[in-house]
């Protein structure tokens, strides 16, 4: 199942032979082929078919462990240090990039620069066939800073207390997803892909044209789309669709780590979520903002 995340875009589903690498059976809803396995790299790969898989199961173990395979533990130790990475230089970004009315300019200026060198590093990283761990780390230490000086300003002219209930709400939607998808709640099938894929699409041209007509808007309010009763509809919808993300990723981890998936997709794997995490907590940040500013 490919995550909404861009890394992931070498494995899924594609149209014409079911899920990219795997073999021509007929996929299950919600999981890959029976007895196949989307990281095989030809038939000396002892993970090419799973003896064990039948018609009942969806997943089952690998025949056999190797150190060089993906686990949840390395996917757990990767995205540690690729979200301490953010963390570290957020904090660094907001106690060094002030945001008062003297040097918000200069502040703001460092803060779009990092965002733009963030995105760069993010579309190298998606279009290299495997993964860099620098490009990852050097992703995370640029999106930092970015989100370091946005959120000291939304602190420091909105309310104090925004970014600390923006942090709480990213981890409570974090854990609230885990929770459903490891209880089987949430079943991540085609229908779901496309689903979430589609409003996706929908969402970003949306918020496109809205940036876009706020060039042209003294106000800075475009169609409205982020601000007042649209702007918390669009806050929440916003949310759910960074929930939706969250649960393709652990789709395609689970996937990785029942198949033996290589185990720098681990690196992978920590760049997708850290991106689902990131944007999840732009939108619960703009979405309080919206709230606080009301009040």
């Amino acid at each position: 199942m490919r995550s909404s995340n861009p890394v992931f875009s070498r494995r899924g589903f594609s149209r014409d032979h079911g899920p990219a690498g795997f073999n021509a059976q007929q996929p299950q809803a919600g999981g890959p082929a029976v007895g196949t396995n989307p990281y095989a790299q030809g038939t000396g790969n002892p993970y090419a078919t799973n003896p064990y898989a039948t018609q009942d199961t969806q997943y089952a173990a690998p025949p056999q462990t190797r150190g060089d395979v993906m686990t949840i533990d390395d996917v757990v130790s990767r995205t540690a240090m690729t979200l301490g990475t953010v963390v570290i230089t957020a904090a660094l970004s907001w106690f060094l990039l002030p945001v008062d009315e003297a040097n918000i300019g200069k502040s703001y200026g460092i803060a779009i620069g990092a965002a733009l060198v963030a995105f760069v590093l993010a579309m190298v990283q998606s279009f290299k066939r495997k993964a860099s761990p620098a490009i990852i780390l050097a992703y995370a230490a640029f999106e930092g800073v970015f989100l370091g000086v946005i959120s000291a300003a939304v602190s420091t002219y909105i309310s104090p207390g925004v970014v600390a209930q923006a942090v709480l709400g990213t981890m409570a939607v974090f854990a609230g997803v885990l929770i459903a998808y490891k209880m089987r709640w949430i079943r991540v099938t085609r229908r779901f892909y496309g689903f979430v894929m589609a409003a996706a699409i929908g969402f970003v041209l949306l918020m496109a044209v809205n940036a876009l007509f706020s060039l042209f808007d003294g106000a800075g309010d475009g169609l409205g789309f982020r601000s007042g009763g649209l702007g918390i509809l669009f806050g929440v919808i916003g949310i759910i669709l960074g929930a939706c993300f969250l649960a393709l990723d652990f789709k395609q981890v689970e996937d990785g780590v029942t198949y033996g998936a290589p185990r720098e997709e681990s690196w992978l794997a920590a760049f997708g979520l850290t991106m689902t995490l990131v944007w999840i907590y732009l939108e619960m940040l703009r979405l309080l903002s919206i709230l606080q500013g009301d009040d």
